[in-house]
């Protein structure tokens, strides 16, 4: 997966100070020519992603937080469902952030996600996050009332402090084991125009279309120049964004993918090793059942 892993670090920014987002080109296939080319790097992707994640619960001190975020209809779905199919259920957790509830609007704006971490040995992924508290809310200003923050705290510094806020829990996370990897799925206007046509000309799509979906459509302008905002503020090395083109829904399953099995790679993950005690049970045990009897009560103590 070495030579794959390269679809995803051209598209990492962990140094945001110089990011652009008219710098990544919603089309691009990183070099593929094809769909089916990119099928069967992904398909070995997701086979050494089932076996990476495999130590990575035998070893039980890593977590990985995954985080998408993306505009309307950019695939965060498909990625998951695609990039994770050969993964084990019973090691990743998938959470999907709706609009906050009343009692989620009665704390911080990371509360609901500080519940929602993986633990040790899993991968957490996140469908939109904590990130939408400075994309949506900054978009539609009118939600921020309905946080309920003191007044004196709502200024125009706001924007800011969350996201020194947001680096601070990611370098905590870091610092504590969690591996994070962002993902922007980069999704170009033209092909949204394209795929929510596609979903409404398709009645077995109908329950994917909102309303909503063209409302937030026409505030395209404004959507961008927050998620530039966030991600020059908050790519950093031991939280980095990849900011992935998505025009081609193929390419971008590939890329998160490899980004994924690239992280777990570095963390030279190893299936635990017995110690002298469990070593000798462990041989007392294949004795006794080469010999075709039972292991003695006091070897399974």
């Amino acid at each position: 997966m070495a030579k794959a892993s390269g679809f995803a670090r051209a598209f990492r920014v962990t140094d945001g100070r110089r990011f652009r987002l008219r710098d990544v080109d919603p089309g691009d296939t990183g070099g593929l020519k094809s769909k089916n080319a990119a099928g069967a790097w992904l398909e070995r992707g997701t086979a050494l992603l089932a076996r990476l994640q495999e130590k990575l619960y035998a070893d039980d001190r890593w977590s990985v937080l995954v985080v998408l975020q993306a505009m309307d209809a950019a695939g965060k779905d498909g990625t998951i469902k695609h990039v994770m199919s050969g993964v084990n259920p019973q090691g990743v957790q998938v959470v999907s952030f709706k609009a906050p509830s009343a009692e989620e609007l009665d704390h911080d704006f990371l509360w609901r996600s500080l519940k929602a971490l993986p633990e040790r040995g899993r991968i957490g992924i996140f469908n939109r996050s904590y990130y939408e508290e400075v994309l949506v809310v900054r978009v539609h200003e009118e939600l921020l009332a309905a946080q309920k923050l003191p007044a004196k705290l709502a200024t125009k510094r706001l924007w800011r402090e969350r996201f020194e806020d947001i680096n601070a829990l990611e370098r905590h996370l870091a610092r504590n084991g969690t591996v994070v990897l962002k993902f922007f799925l980069h999704v170009s206007k033209a092909e949204q125009r394209r795929r929510l046509l596609g979903r409404l000309e398709d009645r077995e799509k109908h329950w994917k279309f909102s309303p909503t979906d063209l409302a937030e459509r026409g505030l395209w302008g404004r959507y961008m120049g927050a998620y530039e905002e966030m991600i020059r503020a908050t790519a950093t090395v031991h939280a980095p964004w990849h900011v992935i083109p998505a025009d081609n829904k193929w390419f971008a399953r590939l890329a998160v993918s490899a980004a994924i099995v690239d992280a777990l790679e570095g963390l030279h993950l190893a299936y635990p090793e017995p110690g002298p005690e469990m070593r000798a049970r462990i041989a007392a045990a294949r004795a006794a059942l080469t010999a075709g009897r039972r292991p003695t009560a006091g070897a399974r103590r």
